[in-house]
């Protein structure tokens, strides 16, 4: 009788304890699927402000339709709140820009259809526009895991392109030297 006194007491320190690890196992398997979704994630909620400098040759636009500091409506959805949000000009400049897909270096699945790339931002690139279909390597850090990774050209155009900043129409911080909007993107407040 003695030692069921002893050992009951001992299974449940051992039964409470194996409940806690589990417990734990659980926490850290949610917060790596979580990370696993976030690199997963839609751009579109991401976060693209940026330090403002721009990819070496990149010229600035002579006569841009909206020079820098304009006020301008962002009519485009390439992240959540963009789309109406009313912006400034933080910079106007002269390229090729394309329309790409590519498969994150840091794993996740397929970004496909990812605006805008431009020429300055791709490795290697001549001055001449790519065609559609043309392979390609990233040069640029829009987003986790784009720099470095290999991808598809799917659409080019000659254009302005703009860096802006503007704070989201859904809230939330400002975003500073978004990275890119076309001038076909724009349209004034006016």
């Amino acid at each position: 009788m003695k030692n069921k006194k002893i050992i009951f007491p001992f299974l449940m320190v051992l039964f409470v304890v194996g409940l806690v690890a589990c417990s734990s196992e659980q926490d850290d398997n949610s917060d790596s699927s979580n990370i696993e979704n976030h690199s997963e994630m839609d751009h579109s909620s991401m976060n693209h402000s940026s330090s403002g400098e721009v990819p070496e040759g990149l010229q600035e636009s002579e006569d841009p339709t909206y020079p820098v500091g304009s006020k301008v409506i962002i009519n485009a959805s390439h992240m959540e709140g963009m789309e109406g949000a009313e912006a400034t000009v933080s910079g106007a400049y002269d390229t090729t820009a394309y329309v790409i897909s590519y498969t994150p270096t840091n794993g996740g699945k397929e970004v496909t259809n990812h605006k805008w790339v431009i020429q300055e931002e791709i490795k290697d690139a001549s001055s001449n526009p790519l065609e559609p279909g043309t392979e390609v390597t990233l040069n640029a850090e829009h987003m986790e895991g784009m720099d470095g990774a290999k991808a598809t050209i799917e659409s080019a155009e000659q254009t302005t392109v703009y860096m802006l900043d503007y704070t989201p129409t859904t809230g939330g911080e400002e975003v500073k030297n978004h990275k890119w909007v076309t001038e076909e993107e724009l349209y004034p407040t006016e």
